[in-house]
């Protein structure tokens, strides 16, 4: 099998020993570099990002849960990684989306020594703290136009600790033929908390989230807004009242995974629309209020992942949004609900925004918050927060 991207690799450090590393592709292609991070072997969907900046905030969106994720730009690490103990006033972290590394395994071309203010420590020192592997050094262009050519398939990220061989091909094959695959995987046991946890001023409208990996920003943006956050567990019942305060609106935010298997979730969503609340579903929380009122969601050929994604409004105003999804709703579907698209994806007609015919719900594809990338679309946390205190009054 021959072997991609392998034909120039990042200049070794003198002092430390060599360590490959081998990226082995469900379709048979192997591409092979250098390891970084963990000594350590993970079988994921192989995706691939175009943002060219944040790098913390991608590794630790839970909505990457379950994939090895490709870097298209070529240079990471060289800002480093801010301290993942930092806080901010409400006890959120400051500059990571979720409290760790979310991906199986990371994928680049090339990695640089840090030079920031706010670095608290290497980018292959996080990964190895974090038992996460990564390869540097292979053709990751390439690599994405297979990917876009063939769609996303499952592969195994090895990486060596020093004097250790590479793994033969068949004994890779073997171990993407006994790992489950993507949509198989609970990934709510692993990025859904256990217990209700609720954020902000008590004076202040409460929404309740359930949450099925939302990002830290997705939360922040509420909480500056002067809107409290109730987070649940992503299948729990949505209450009318937490602890004598009125729930005032739904926020279903991202997360990994295929939509249509979270049968609990879907359900607690049909629940709580009899009390015609005010919501606002973000990327994954998108396709699951669209599946909750009838409509279907499929899987994309290899997804929306990266910071220019182009968003066109029914009035034809239009935005560059954040996105990382591999489910997309499926427009024809709708007909037989009360959501009518908002916004399309001028590129490959995707979905991109709903709204409902009674004007008490609005969903966005894209990422609002925009951490990484643009904020233009962060006026429906505006719209969704004067919903609130209209109800609220």
């Amino acid at each position: 099998m021959r072997a991609f991207g392998s034909s120039t690799l990042p200049r070794e450090d003198p002092k430390s020993p060599a360590r490959w590393g081998t990226l082995f592709l469900e379709d048979g292609s192997r591409w092979e570099g250098r390891g970084i991070g963990a000594g350590t072997t993970r079988v994921g969907e192989v995706v691939f990002t175009t943002g060219m900046v944040g790098y913390p905030e991608s590794l630790t969106d839970p909505s990457f849960r379950g994939q090895i994720l490709t870097f298209t730009y070529p240079l990471l690490g060289n800002y480093g990684v801010p301290s993942p103990a930092a806080r901010d006033r409400y006890g959120l972290p400051t500059f990571l989306e979720s409290e760790e590394i979310q991906v199986r395994g990371l994928v680049v071309r090339g990695v640089t020594s840090a030079n920031h203010w706010k670095s608290h420590e290497s980018l292959d020192t996080w990964l190895t703290e974090s038992h996460v592997p990564g390869v540097v050094g292979i053709d990751t262009r390439r690599l994405t136009e297979h990917l876009r050519a063939e769609g996303v398939v499952r592969g195994v990220l090895a990486v060596s600790e020093p004097g250790e061989e590479r793994p033969t091909t068949g004994a890779l094959r073997a171990l993407l033929r006994t790992a489950p695959k993507y949509a198989d995987e609970d990934y709510m046991a692993q990025v859904s908390p256990k217990v209700a946890h609720v954020y902000g001023a008590r004076r202040d409208p409460l929404v309740a989230l359930p949450d099925c990996g939302v990002k830290t920003s997705i939360i922040r943006s509420l909480l500056t807004r002067k809107i409290a956050v109730l987070r649940l567990p992503f299948d729990a019942e949505i209450p009318e009242k937490w602890e004598g305060r009125r729930v005032a609106g739904l926020l279903v935010g991202n997360g990994p995974g295929d939509p249509a298997e979270l049968g609990a979730a879907i359900e607690a969503l049909r629940d709580a629309r009899r009390r015609a609340l005010p919501t606002l579903g973000i990327c994954l929380g998108q396709q699951l209020l669209a599946l909750s009122r009838g409509g279907k969601t499929y899987k994309m050929k290899y997804g929306h992942r990266g910071q220019n994604k182009t968003v066109v409004f029914t009035d034809r105003t239009a935005l560059i949004a954040s996105e990382n999804h591999g489910y997309a709703v499926d427009p024809k579907s709708l007909k037989r609900t009360d959501l009518k698209p908002w916004a399309v994806n001028p590129d490959d007609g995707t979905v991109e925004a709903l709204r409902d015919s009674g004007g008490r719900t609005i969903a966005l594809q894209g990422h609002p918050e925009g951490h990484p990338g643009p904020q233009e679309a962060g006026f429906v946390f505006d719209e969704f927060a004067a919903k609130l205190r209209r109800r609220a009054a």
